[in-house]
């Protein structure tokens, strides 16, 4: 982004040594197309942090659902081969305690941490990645047509070539109604 923030300052340098009024009309797009596009960066680098977060959240989620589904196998091993022992007074209730475990290992919505409640967390958290992972994306399309806007326009003004203007206008215009539906939440 530096780089275009470059042309843009160069741009508007050019049009303050023509002294000219539509390289300053330019000047103006171009400032209004940097902070455009400054916007659009902050919406670009808040959907990727929103990525990340969910993404780290998932991994944990499913971090956790191993290790309890670890755990409730040993559970379910360890009734089984109770099961198997010769008959002793104590031998049901440690089996009672074993299948309980791994029942409330399995699921357990008082707590609200069994693998069955970490499985739905996850897919929840993969949903949201998702969402922030495309949103990140659509924003990269924004921010990329405002720098070839910003360009645009700054070429106008060195080369006096109307058109370029219009052009960087035109698509800066286009990227910034496009930025205003991505951050509204329409894509």
């Amino acid at each position: 982004m530096s780089e275009t923030i470059e042309h843009a300052k160069e741009g508007i340098e050019e049009a303050h040594h023509h002294g000219d009024s539509r390289a300053r009309r330019t000047a103006v797009l171009i400032a209004v197309l940097a902070a455009a596009l400054a916007l659009a960066d902050m919406g670009e680098k808040g959907a990727q942090n929103q990525y990340l977060t969910h993404h780290i959240a998932l991994s944990d989620d499913w971090g956790f659902f191993q290790a309890k589904n670890v755990r409730a196998t040993v559970r379910a091993a360890e009734a089984t081969v109770l099961e198997s022992l010769p008959a002793d007074p104590a031998t049901p209730a440690r089996i009672k305690a074993a299948r309980e475990e791994e029942a409330r290992l399995r699921d357990d919505p008082g707590k609200g941490d069994g693998m069955k409640q970490l499985a739905e967390r996850a897919e929840a958290q993969a949903e949201m990645r998702d969402h922030a992972f495309h949103r990140y994306h659509q924003y990269e399309i924004v921010v990329g047509g405002l720098q070839i806007a910003i360009v645009l326009a700054s070429v106008s003004v060195v080369t006096r070539v109307v058109a370029l203007a219009y052009a960087g206008g035109l698509l800066g215009a286009a990227a910034g109604a496009y930025g205003l539906l991505v951050a509204g939440g329409a894509f």
